[in-house]
């Protein structure tokens, strides 16, 4: 049976790439994303795989934050009252996790790729937190849509490549192996879409658009299943490219967004990776 109903698919191949758009899901209470099965994906993941941090945060940081002092077992298990936010990244390298996030993008393959070209790079991220917990203010390179399973969360998203909520210098910087945490201004709010979840509601986010995250009053889980594309890897080329123009002395144009294409500026980036791959 199809987790994503009709209804929901046809809205989605309505709003892709670019439009942020709620969903709904049936995917409900599943055994693998029960807390006790969480706790032992995320005791059996790779050290780098997992991050886990004290949740009482502001809406902006400088860089990656603290950890909370616990182990990421303790920490989810603990999570009612542990005052914590955890994430775990590519949940597919464990076959089972694997197979659950081939079967949910399946569903949506068709209306994805002749728009954007092929899914590629396929991942999976669990997001379990404390009540109130803040996931600061960043972006992210893939195309996502957040599965709230647990709790309750608001998402706030603002409009992906508006240089006024992420600089260009940023998105080049990121590019190029910097951070995804932007700077926060408090005048930004006003520009930002919020996005309360519950249970069974989904949440699109568009490729590269700054967010943040605050979760309600109780834990919370949350599935993101994420994956990359042709535009999206020749938008992340463009701007890397853009970085070493701007370290050049130039003021180079920031990419496109879908459907303008940036392969000329993306092809640019490939060639000079070959000829200095330390880059």
């Amino acid at each position: 049976m199809s987790v994503f109903p009709a209804a929901t698919r046809s809205a989605f191949a309505a709003a892709y790439p670019e439009e942020p758009l709620r969903l709904d899901h049936t995917l409900g209470s599943h055994p693998l994303l029960e807390l006790e099965a969480l706790a032992t994906l995320g005791e059996a993941l790779p050290a780098a795989s997992t991050e886990y941090n004290r949740g009482d945060l502001p809406i902006g940081v400088s860089g990656k934050p603290a950890g909370n002092g616990l182990a990421i077992g303790k920490t989810i298990r603990t999570i009612a009252t542990s005052g914590s936010w955890a994430v775990l990244k590519n949940i597919e390298q464990l076959p089972a996790y694997a197979q659950l996030l081939g079967d949910l993008l399946g569903e949506l393959r068709h209306d994805i790729e002749p728009r954007t070209g092929a899914m590629q790079k396929l991942q999976g991220y669990i997001f379990v937190s404390s009540p109130a917990a803040v996931t600061p203010y960043h972006f992210d390179p893939e195309h996502n849509i957040l599965l709230q399973l647990r709790g309750t969360k608001t998402m706030t998203v603002f409009p992906a490549g508006d240089a006024r909520f992420a600089p260009d210098s940023v998105h080049e910087g990121y590019h190029t192996g910097g951070a995804r945490e932007l700077s926060w201004d408090d005048t930004f709010t006003s520009g930002g879409r919020e996005f309360p979840l519950i249970p069974g509601q989904a949440l699109f986010v568009p490729v590269m658009a700054p967010h943040f995250v605050r979760n309600g009053p109780a834990p919370s889980v949350s599935l993101s299943i994420t994956w990359r594309s042709d535009w999206s890897y020749e938008e992340a080329d463009a701007r890397a490219f853009n970085g070493v123009l701007r370290r050049a002395g130039l003021r180079p144009q920031a990419p496109g967004r879908w459907p303008r294409r940036n392969r000329l500026k993306a092809l640019g980036w490939r060639a000079l990776r070959k000829v200095t791959p330390d880059r």
